[in-house]
């Protein structure tokens, strides 16, 4: 009998990462992120193959986070552990306000709620956030305590006695109860590079890496190219760092071929970023294979990746393929990810039961399978790659049952197999010829999130007037005893991090954190070689402000929707208008320049302004544009809802938590309105399709829409509160505005008798 199936490979590809988070090498960590991360994902993500016979995984760590552990292994602190292995009655009044401020930092649903004296605290806090005096001693020492808890996976407070007595114990935590969790952290962490070489030794897992401080290395070997609006005047013209691309990849595979005992094969370049560039400097290193995403493969062979509207590709055939990219010494191999299913794992899956979205996953991938069997090869690789730490503590259990179901499900299917990279690039023979590799990361298949923006562009000034100065200084000290570490710090300024906060579009919600170790590491570059640094590194460095309304509807208007946007149409007057920023990301991402709304009596009216750059650009940029805007009566007496987007990281804004009572869904491919839609809420947090008749809209150099307020159930006299959300493909990139909601007041009209 011929098999019905063709055998898939599965390559789940975990990448663990975290930037350098002390001042100096020898003072305390500013975050816990390496630690709490540390007890939560970095040794139990491996532990599965232990559990599966057949399970393989594969893993990228990043130096400098292994350089961390190996801190805390040998008693490092960062400002929360130090403060919990504190006597309260040595508490000061500022290490009270660290406390209430940072012991919170945790998922309310999945680790908070889940405690009760941890939420009775949070519930305690909630109401007075003004005074210290709100905590008695005993439950600053509870705070610290389960802060502490709730930050280590679940299959170890399962495993370990002491945990399950101090999490059973719940409340009336001692000074010796908080050192002993910091110390079975430790323990935990200790296990950590023993158990990578021991796995890698087995062959269960293998492990790659990237550049050393977590450099985008395109930027680095060749930013002229990249920022091309480049005038040859500009300061930032030049970086004149690609030595230091290739410093920092080869110190790191260095580095975990003397920590592991095996040198890596594979370089996962940070956030994905490729460029023809990089691949030949890695090619050089002799590395053998790298990964980028299904938007660069999709650039790389002009071919387009089609989604239906759950995500299911119509043909992976490409995408499950390995590829072999020329170099001048050699070739290198590329892997490219599936994105749909890196969005859901990373953003989507938490919100639901934990062995449905498993199932569901494992049904994407079959249904993937079922449409390669008119494939002409033999050999076809799934490369499901992200970020393995940030997503889990969203998960119920901190994802445990939703990986042990998925890896079950795979694992029980003969069909199916999970491989190391290196021995599937090295077992297949079809590996499919790249003439070209297009530059880009995986984010928006370019650079805008770390270059090309004002504050930004400060950042990187700053690190080229520093380098410079170590340049000159080491060429007239040749033999200083500092320049090693004063390379160090330049290293680190040269990470990723730093410029992916300042700025546009993102926010940690401790951007003047991150601001100030930046800072700190330029000044530590002067400081190792004796020299005064620059004073302007001490002042802060400020990010762009949001998008806010340029004029709130200075008069009832009653405009006609055409779709036209003419000199001598003065309908739109008297309108309320914003302006949505012109920033580098959001010109790429954004679907409208500005919009405008007002009302008459009985309608509410809307303008949207087509984005400019996408009507100059239409080949080079995604075809579907998106737009969602939420409404609701002010007073909120309408059954309400609340927003279904996709969060693409876990710092959701306030705004992302109101709820609404309707939904317009715009839809913008090709330059062609594909669809427009209207849901309403009902009770249970649900949403309904209603029918979108009642609205009138017609779109042509600009997209108009009327809305009767009764539609919206906007009586007179009521205000109608709204918002809008840039959101391609369901996932958030921002709100307008970003702070707060807009109104429109409905008149009161008067009834002739």
């Amino acid at each position: 009998m011929i098999s019905q199936t063709k055998k898939l490979s599965i390559a789940f590809y975990w990448h663990m990462h975290q930037p350098v988070y002390q001042l100096t090498p020898q003072g305390d960590y500013i975050m816990p992120w390496v630690r709490l991360h540390a007890v939560k994902d970095y040794l139990d993500m491996m532990m599965w193959v232990e559990k599966f016979d057949n399970l393989k995984l594969n893993f990228n760590y990043v130096p400098v986070l292994l350089d961390s552990l190996i801190g805390y292994e040998n008693g490092a602190h960062d400002i929360h552990s130090r403060i919990t292995v504190t006597p309260v009655e040595q508490l000061s009044q500022e290490d009270k306000i660290f406390i209430i401020n940072n012991f919170f930092d945790a998922n309310y649903q999945t680790m908070i709620l889940q405690n009760e004296q941890y939420h009775n605290l949070y519930k305690k806090y909630q109401q007075n956030i003004e005074s210290t005096d709100i905590f008695t001693g005993q439950e600053y020492s509870d705070l610290m305590a389960l802060f502490n808890l709730a930050w280590i996976d679940p299959s170890f407070k399962n495993s370990d006695e002491r945990l399950k007595r101090l999490v059973q114990k719940g409340k009336d935590y001692t000074l010796e109860d908080r050192i002993e969790i910091i110390e079975i952290q430790r323990e935990i962490i200790r296990q950590i590079i023993p158990k990578l070489k021991k796995l890698v030794a087995e062959n269960k897992i293998e492990v790659s890496t990237s550049p050393y401080y977590h450099p985008i290395l395109p930027i680095l070997i060749d930013y002229k190219a990249i920022r091309k609006d480049n005038s040859d005047t500009d300061e930032l013209s030049e970086l004149n760092t690609e030595e230091d691309a290739k410093i920092q990849t080869k110190m790191a595979l260095d580095r975990i071929e003397k920590l592991i005992g095996k040198r890596p094969k594979g370089i996962w370049a940070s956030e994905q970023c490729v460029s023809p560039d990089t691949l030949e400097m890695l090619s050089d290193l002799g590395v053998e294979w790298s990964i980028s995403d299904e938007g660069n493969l999709a650039r790389s062979i002009d071919f387009e990746f089609v989604h239906d509207f759950k995500g299911y590709l119509e043909d992976p055939y490409h995408l499950l393929k390995t590829y072999s990219y020329k170099t001048q010494n050699s070739d290198i191999k590329m892997i490219f990810r599936e994105s749909t299913i890196y969005n859901l794992v990373s953003f989507e899956y938490a919100n639901h039961n934990p062995v449905a979205t498993a199932n569901d996953l494992y049904d994407r991938i079959k249904v993937m399978q079922g449409k390669i069997l008119s494939s002409p090869d033999q050999d076809h690789l799934l490369t499901i790659a992200m970020d393995g730490e940030n997503c889990w503590e969203n998960y119920i259990d901190d994802g445990n049952t939703f990986l042990q179901t998925l890896y079950e499900l795979i694992s029980k299917d003969e069909s199916l197999e999970t491989v190391l990279i290196s021995d599937y690039i090295e077992k297949t023979k079809e590996h499919k010829r790249l003439d070209k590799v297009a530059t880009g990361a995986s984010f928006n298949r370019g650079y805008k999130l770390w270059i090309d923006e004002p504050v930004k562009d400060i950042a990187w000034k700053y690190l080229k007037r520093a380098r410079q100065d170590f340049i000159s200084f080491s060429k007239r000290e040749p033999n200083h005893p500092n320049l090693i570490d004063a390379q160090r710090e330049l290293f680190i300024c040269e990470g990723s991090d730093w410029f992916w906060w300042y700025g546009e579009p993102n926010s940690s919600g401790r951007d003047n954190i991150f601001d100030f170790l930046y800072r700190t590491h330029l000044k530590n570059i002067y400081r190792t070689l004796e020299l005064e640094y620059p004073k302007y590194l001490d002042e802060p460095l400020t990010s762009v402000s949001p998008a806010r309304p340029s004029n709130y509807p200075k008069a009832l208007i009653s405009p006609e929707v055409n779709g036209k946007s003419t000199t001598d149409d003065d309908s739109w007057l008297n309108a309320g208008c914003i302006d949505i920023p012109d920033g580098p990301v959001l010109r790429e991402s954004k679907l409208f320049d500005k919009i405008c709304f007002g009302n008459d009596s009985e309608n509410f009216y809307l303008r949207f302004y087509l984005n400019k750059y996408i009507k100059e650009n239409p080949t080079t940029l995604p075809r579907t544009y998106q737009m969602y805007i939420y409404l609701r009566k002010a007073g909120r007496t309408q059954a309400l809802a609340p927003i279904r987007l996709i969060n693409k990281s876990a710092n959701i804004s306030p705004i992302a938590m109101e709820k609404f009572h309707n939904e317009i869904q715009i839809s913008i491919r090709d330059n062609e309105l594909r669809f427009l839609r209207l849901v309403k809420a009902i009770p249970g947090d649900m949403w309904v399709l209603e029918n979108y008749k009642s609205m009138e809209v017609a779109y042509d150099e600009v997209l108009d829409l009327k809305i009767p307020f009764k539609t919206l159930e906007i009586e007179n006299g009521e205000k109608l509160e709204f918002l809008f959300v840039n959101a391609n493909y369901g996932m958030t990139d921002f709100y307008v505005p970003n702070e707060m909601v807009l109104s429109v007041l409905r008149p009161e009209v008067s009834v002739k008798k």
